[in-house]
């Protein structure tokens, strides 16, 4: 499956994903792919837990020992390389803050992984930040903020010359549109998303931050669109195919799929359905703490439930089961 053999070897250990350490010499093309590998190890315990401490602590050091290496390039293009690789593990850093509702310090994060990116004069390290500062934004409730940053990314070379970041790009600008209560142009920028996935080359190589998105995950951005513009019937029907796509090693990113579903259940006044569908959430995120992000969108289940059914028995038994796994988390 493309991008995403990495996954299968992982445990999700912090042991397995510790930077090497190496001699000081000359910095070379070697130097920047053992680095590189660091990333890979951190994206697939991201895709298995979530962020966290830890793993904002291990992206970090691998940025900081990028830099360093940067100091003894061999060459102009290795240095930049190595700036490239910094504003990665950075933005793996960012994306931990984000996923851990950390919005302050991930804000801290990407201005950083921004300034390196243009350091690498690499396109694809600045898509990477404005798809994680329309992101930061939807989740501090900055939905204009997170426009601006979506047509950002929409204006990167790469999204410009690759229908694959394009496509990220759109959907991203499609969900500030939909929690601005814009519904034409969400439905605008969710059509272009879809249309430049559906042009993309899946199998062309690509950095491994991307392995997350495919038809399964723009899916499930797509029902988060059409819940926020009231169509929670379709939106329901996004989220079952989003399930059916997005690869089982994804763990975090179906439990948000799921969860995700239940509203889109329980905004259509199916409220047992919807409160079977969001007990699942925690079944799937057993042996590991919810992250923030998700421990707020159940949140917002939660809200909507006791707004929606106050009386009823499965929405207070769904209540106490609610209180019961926020308190292990």
């Amino acid at each position: 499956m493309r991008r995403r053999n990495f996954l299968t070897a992982t445990t999700g250990t912090t042991a397995a994903v510790a930077v090497p350490l190496v001699a000081q010499h000359s910095v070379g093309t070697s130097d920047v792919i053992r680095l590189r590998s660091g990333v890979d190890a951190l994206v697939a315990l991201d895709a298995a837990r979530g962020g966290h401490d830890e793993l904002e602590r291990m992206a970090l050091a691998g940025a900081a020992e990028a830099l360093e290496k940067q100091k003894l390039g061999a060459s102009q293009r290795i240095r930049q390389r190595l700036f490239s690789v910094a504003a990665t593990y950075m933005c793996q850093a960012a994306w931990s803050a984000i996923d851990d509702k950390r919005t302050d310090r991930a804000r801290s994060l990407l201005e950083r992984a921004l300034y390196l990116a243009g350091m690498a004069k690499d396109p694809v390290a600045e898509m990477q930040v404005w798809n994680l500062y329309s992101s930061l934004s939807h989740h501090r409730g900055a939905y204009t903020e997170a426009v601006d940053c979506g047509y950002a990314a929409q204006a990167t070379a790469i999204a410009r010359r690759d229908p694959f970041y394009a496509s990220l790009a759109h959907v991203r600008t499609a969900l500030a549109h939909a929690n601005l209560g814009e519904r034409h142009p969400a439905l605008r920028s969710l059509g272009c998303a879809h249309e430049a996935l559906g042009k993309a080359s899946l199998d062309d190589p690509r950095p491994i931050w991307t392995a997350f998105y495919g038809p399964g995950e723009l899916l499930a951005l797509t029902a988060i669109v059409r819940d926020k513009i009231g169509e929670s019937v379709k939106a329901e029907a996004a989220s079952h195919q989003a399930l059916a796509g997005i690869p089982k090693a994804f763990r975090r990113n179906r439990a948000l799929a799921t969860a995700r579903l239940a509203l889109t259940q329980l905004h259509q006044r199916d409220i047992d359905q919807a409160c079977a569908t969001a007990s699942t959430v925690f079944t799937m995120m057993s042996g590991h703490p919810i992250p923030g992000r998700m421990r707020s969108l159940l949140g917002d289940y939660h809200r909507d439930l006791i707004t929606l059914a106050p009386d009823a028995g499965v929405a207070r038994e769904w209540g106490d089961r609610y209180r019961t796994e926020w308190s292990r988390a």
